[in-house]
């Protein structure tokens, strides 16, 4: 059944083959609209044919799918490669809204031996080798996906490490939304490489598998800041996707449209950001890996719960001015989301300000039950924004897997400067190494007529520093 309102269309998908690259083929999707009366039983069957296909190839089967009679008409899509490729019948129905035009960038999937490739930013996500062939469609125009795209992401859901069974749940029904939290995930870990560019632990053992993978093992500062500003990554692409339509089930935060401020003298319009929803949904997903009940999970959850509150409170206000030859007799406004790098920043600051807790435990059950302060008298819990920490940072002098240090050999420094970046505190006191660089480029260059232009060659010696 669809909405009122909507009108049904087809995701035709076409191989194309590529005649300077035998071994490799192109699929190439169009939206097509239709009436719910061409909705045929030729599409029905055809449909149902891709479905079982798609099943048998989950299974390991070797069924092929021939044209039958009747099909000619019947927009499908054909998967072939003699010798690699079975041919297979693949449709989706989706629904799109009539007042939008569906975006044009097409999604380009590179088919080479039983490895799929995502030529696109997202391909981080998706970076494993799959023993089946499946299509996977995640543009945000698709309202509904079919039973065939459902199946593979099943499959790619299962494949990918790190997950909880929770967090897998979500995966395999919402295959629109693991995209954009795998971003979101991505775009804290670089926030973090970012800020800690400087120092002798600087995020490089995070991420590198997927980016639900490798976590820090120990309950240190450093962990306090990475679960927070992955929690606030998440929250802040789930909610730019809803605002920019790339979600089903969210859009803009309609709550306030239509109010007034009468006292500034404007109203809510336009469309604001509804972080509410980005904050919960990142709540569902993120939390849901904290399964054991011990002091680590409460310090995790605590984080996670601080980096979002902090994106909250950095929402930004923005307006419009309405009236006549540019006066502002009357002014619209929408909350949208602040730069996250803004958000990074004031990580860092509250990490630099992180205080240890420990877990007090319940009588009856002897399970840790909330933090306070250590070392404090009595029961001070620490407020909401902050971030907490159990044991106190290495030094992440020597490359250590337990505690995520890669140590700081080989690591770049400045041999002047007093800070951590510096060659004193970087190196730990072994001591560095010179190296030294001469670069040569064309400078002042001139046009001489005629007609050439001439240039002089000018270098210049550098000097490159390097912790032993």
């Amino acid at each position: 059944m669809w909405a009122d309102g909507m009108v049904p269309h087809l995701l035709v998908c076409q191989w194309q083959s590529n005649e300077r690259r035998p071994g490799c083929a192109c699929v190439i999707c169009t939206l097509q609209s239709v009436v719910p009366r061409q909705l045929t039983l030729k599409h029905a069957q055809t449909h149902a044919r891709a479905r079982t296909h798609a099943r048998s190839l989950a299974q390991g089967g070797t069924r092929t799918t021939r044209p039958q009679a009747g099909d000619a008409g019947a927009p499908r899509t054909a998967l072939h490669r003699q010798g690699h490729y079975r041919s297979a019948s693949w449709l989706t129905a989706s629904s799109a809204d009539p007042g939008r035009t569906p975006e044009k960038s097409t999604r380009l999937v590179l088919l080479s031996h039983a490895t799929m490739r995502v030529l696109s930013p997202r391909a981080a996500l998706l970076s494993v080798s799959y023993s089946q062939l499946f299509l996977i469609l995640t543009s945000g125009s698709y309202l509904a996906l079919s039973s065939v795209v459902a199946l593979g992401a099943n499959i790619i859901c299962n494949k990918i490490p790190g997950l909880a069974p929770r967090q897998r749940a979500i995966c395999q029904s919402r295959p629109d939304a693991i995209i954009v939290i795998g971003e979101g995930a991505q775009m804290g870990i670089n926030e973090c490489q970012f800020q800690f560019r400087f120092g002798r632990w600087n995020c490089s053992a995070l991420g590198e598998r997927t980016v639900f993978g490798q976590e820090l093992r120990v309950g240190s500062k450093e962990a306090a800041f990475t679960y927070a500003i992955t929690a606030a990554g998440v929250a802040h692409a789930v909610t730019a996707a809803c605002s920019q339509g790339n979600l089903s089930h969210c859009g803009c935060d309609r709550e306030k449209q239509g109010y007034q401020n009468q006292e500034e003298g404007w109203k809510w319009g336009g469309c604001s950001a509804d972080v509410k929803y980005g904050v919960e949904f990142s709540r569902r997903f993120v939390d849901a890996r904290e399964i054991k009940k011990n002091a680590r999970r409460l310090m995790n959850l605590h984080n996670n719960e601080a980096g979002r509150k902090i994106l909250e409170e950095r929402m930004k206000l923005e307006c419009k001015c309405h009236g006549v030859s540019g006066s502002c007799t009357t002014k619209t406004c929408w909350t949208t989301l602040p730069k996250f790098r803004e958000i990074g920043y004031v990580l860092k600051e509250r990490y630099g300000a992180a205080v240890q807790v420990e877990a007090v435990r319940a009588t009856r059950l002897r399970q840790p039950s909330f933090l306070r302060l250590k070392q404090s008298h009595g029961y001070i819990k620490p407020t909401d924004t902050d971030l907490v920490y159990l044991e106190r940072s290495p030094n992440y002098c020597e490359e250590d897997t337990l505690t995520g240090s890669t140590g700081t050999r080989g690591r770049l420094c400045n041999h002047t400067s007093p800070h951590p970046d510096g060659c004193n505190l970087m190196c730990c006191g072994r001591g560095h190494d010179t190296h030294q660089y001469t670069r040569v480029w064309q400078c002042n260059c001139k046009f001489q007529w005629c007609c050439f232009v001439k240039c002089n060659t000018c270098s210049e010696k550098t000097e490159v520093f390097t912790c032993k």
